[in-house]
């Protein structure tokens, strides 16, 4: 299939460039400076750091590595609002559809570049690097590249630190946790952010010795179900206590909530 010409990508009558820049800059504006009062000092560093570059039309290449709860996807919100509050293009792009509905505008990175099914030595994208800047963002601990009947050497090797892109990264970290402590006294947050540091030595693999995935973890007690007999009916009753009296009231249940890994037990 022939590639559009210059002329018709760049014309103000394109469809696609018209539908990006088709955002009411004053109401962006008003979101922006709203956003931007609620950033955290890490959040609010890295924000002036990429719209420097972008500033600058000098290009870069930015990854923002953060834990689950740290705000990155607040911070991809006011990144975009910083860029569409001046008239200018971003092109939010998630892995997966569910996640691309979290931004403004956003869509998967397959649908939004055309990356074809079938990758192959030669797949490219025609795209013109020169002064873009791109910012990836993401937790190594979380999901992995999926490699069919790959090693865990395959799994590696498929991740972004192991590309060539990796080197000319600039990486900034999110470490502060903002989703557990919102509206809690000093006491609860305490107690909130010890567990977010187990957590995340699990994650880290820092508890239960050296290992090559696999060990043995003291949970804590306070967080184990007794209740040998009737452990799920035991979870029931701590997590939605006097259901009976609160079905009615729908604070009761959206402040609830009992994750299961499987259907049956559900």
């Amino acid at each position: 299939m022939p590639y559009p010409d210059v002329e018709s990508v760049s014309s103000s009558n394109n469809r696609l460039i018209t539908e990006e820049l088709d955002y009411d800059i004053p109401v962006i504006k008003n979101d922006y400076d709203r956003m931007f009062l609620s950033l955290t000092n890490e959040q609010r560093n890295i924000l002036l750091n990429i719209m420097s570059a972008i500033q600058e039309n000098k290009g870069g290449v930015f990854f923002v590595y953060g834990y689950g709860a740290t705000g990155k996807t607040f911070l991809w919100k006011t990144i975009s609002a910083a860029i569409r509050s001046k008239g200018n293009i971003v092109l939010n792009v998630a892995s997966s559809g569910i996640a691309s509905l979290l931004l403004l505008g956003g869509r998967t990175a397959r649908s939004r570049f055309i990356v074809p099914f079938e990758l192959t030595k030669d797949s490219f994208c025609k795209i013109n690097p020169d002064g873009k800047v791109i910012v990836f963002g993401g937790d190594f601990r979380q999901i992995l590249p999926v490699v069919p009947s790959g090693s865990r050497q395959n799994i590696v090797n498929a991740s972004l630190s192991s590309s060539y892109l990796w080197q000319h990264c600039k990486v900034h970290r999110l470490t502060k946790n903002m989703r557990l402590t919102v509206g809690r006294n000093q006491s609860d947050i305490v107690k909130i952010r010890d567990f977010a540091n187990w957590l995340l030595d699990i994650r880290e693999g820092k508890l239960g010795g050296p290992n090559d995935g696999e060990t043995i973890i003291n949970i804590p007690y306070d967080i184990l179900i007794n209740d040998s007999l009737d452990p799920i009916g035991s979870l029931i009753e701590f997590v939605y206590p006097s259901i009976l009296e609160n079905y009615s009231d729908i604070n009761y249940f959206q402040e609830r909530a009992i994750l299961a890994p499987k259907n049956e037990v559900v």
